[in-house]
Order: C-alpha cells, then sequence, then structure tokens
C-alpha cells in the first residue's frame, strides 16, 4: 500500500523537518513583532499570529494543491521555493539579541536575566504589532504550504499529516520550537538543507513537465 511505501514515508519525514523548522521561524518572526509591546499585550499579538497562521495555512493548502496540478505551476512553485531558502537562510543570520527577545516574548520568561522580558525591542502599539504578524504570517504560511505540498508530491495523506503538524506546532509547541532552534542552531540548517532539495525537485520535475510543451511549440 501507498501509506507503508518508502517514498511516502521519506515523504512525511521530509515533511515533519519542515513542519518543525517552518513553525519555529514563524513563532520567531511573531515573537519579534510582539516583542515590543507591554505584557498585557503581548499575549493578544501572538495569539492574533498563531490564528492568522493557522487559517491561512488551511486556505493555502486548499489552493495550492490544485494550482500545483496545472502545467508550469510546479516550476514556478520551485523556483519560489527557492527564495524562501534564500530568505531563511538570510533570517538564520539574525542576531542572536534579537533572537533572544522573540524567545523572551514568546515563552513570557527573562531568559539573559537583565530584570526584564523583552525589554531592549522597540516600542509599538498593539495594531502595528497585529499588522506585522499578519503581513508575515502570509508569506510563511505561503512558504510553509508550498514546502510541504512538494515534499509531499502525491502522497495525499502525507499532505494531510503536514497540515494538521504545522498547525499543532505553531499553536501547543511555538515558544518551545523557537527556544530549541535557538539552541540548536544545526537543526535549523538541517531543514534549510531539506527545503533546498524539495526546491530544486520541484524545479526538476516542472521543467520534465513542461518541456515536451516547449518543444511542440518550437517544433
Amino acid at each position: 500500500m501507498d501509506i507503508f511505501s518508502a517514498a511516502s514515508l521519506s515523504a512525511l519525514l521530509q515533511v515533519i523537518a519542515i513542519d518543525l523548522v517552518l513553525a519555529g521561524d514563524n513563532a520567531i518572526v511573531i515573537g519579534l513583532a510582539a516583542a515590543g509591546l507591554p505584557t498585557e499585550q503581548r499575549k493578544k499579538a501572538i495569539l492574533i499570529g498563531v490564528l492568522a497562521a493557522t487559517v491561512l495555512r488551511i486556505l493555502f493548502a486548499a489552493v495550492t494543491v490544485k494550482l500545483l496540478a496545472i502545467v508550469g505551476l510546479l516550476l514556478a512553485g520551485g523556483i519560489l521555493l527557492l527564495w524562501v531558502c534564500w530568505k531563511m537562510y538570510r533570517e538564520l543570520r539574525t542576531s542572536q539579541a534579537d533572537e533572544q527577545e522573540a524567545t523572551e516574548a514568546l515563552s513570557n520568561s527573562d531568559l539573559d536575566n537583565d530584570s526584564a522580558v523583552a525589554g531592549k525591542a522597540p516600542r509599538k502599539t498593539l495594531g502595528q504589532a497585529a499588522l506585522q504578524i499578519v503581513i508575515a504570517d502570509v508569506s510563511m504560511s505561503l512558504d510553509n504550504v508550498l514546502a510541504v505540498a512538494g515534499a509531499a508530491r502525491d502522497h495525499f495523506w502525507v499532505l494531510i499529516i503536514g497540515l494538521v503538524l504545522s498547525i499543532g506546532l505553531m499553536g501547543l509547541a511555538a515558544s518551545f520550537i523557537a527556544r530549541l532552534l535557538h539552541r540548536y542552531r544545526w537543526i535549523a540548517y538541517v531543514g534549510l538543507a531539506i527545503i533546498l532539495y524539495v526546491a530544486l525537485d520541484m524545479v526538476y520535475r516542472g521543467a520534465m513537465e513542461v518541456w515536451p510543451h516547449v518543444n511542440n511549440a518550437v517544433s
């Protein structure tokens, strides 16, 4: 059966790694946006971010699966995912101080023992933080769904598990994952390598799909 095949299990492992890294990445972005708020507003901003990411992942998953079936869009998706890899690489080089502020905001704890939680972050209003979070969520939710759909390929059950896992990680374990990636940087780089592999595979499969049409047009 497909559910027990080596290809489907390999796809599932890729999806789990992608979800882990991108959930942590998304959580850090939410934490950075919420870090500049007073303590009582910070939880509201983080909740807005998690709920927005959840809704957007469901919407994007419904659309992306259909779009990737259109000739040429698998190639376009792979190219877009290559850009996501570059963006992730740049984000992984975010200063340790900024990441510390984000992690403190998410966990609501003074990790650096400076008698303040995210005390060095620039101040902002709840409206400013919420807008920043939702805009970031749109981009990062699309990144997540595209990467998971590319890794899952034709294994629909893997895609569903990936979506549920992504939502669960964002809702229940965001601060834990952010701390984990902050402490063990190599996990994020392993995840980045897997997403790069998925992107290159999508580009290759998309090019093979498009080539006969291009060849026929030229002939």
